[in-house]
């Protein structure tokens, strides 16, 4: 899972990572999940960064 925050790009593993610690990352501040939000067969990629887009694509 990637969770984006302006120009700041965390990675989060979910086997292993602590859950709570991903969701206060994956929500935004109204306490709903920060847009956009693709799933790309077993990956999330949470949030906007235009760097991450551009290599995700690619």
């Amino acid at each position: 899972m990637t969770v984006a925050k302006g120009k700041k790009v965390q990675n989060f593993t979910t086997a292993t990572d602590d859950k709570q610690a991903i969701l206060q990352q994956a929500m935004g501040p109204s306490g709903n999940l920060r847009a956009p939000a693709y799933r790309a067969k077993d990956r999330f990629i949470i949030g906007f960064n235009a760097e991450l887009y551009e290599d995700w694509v690619k």
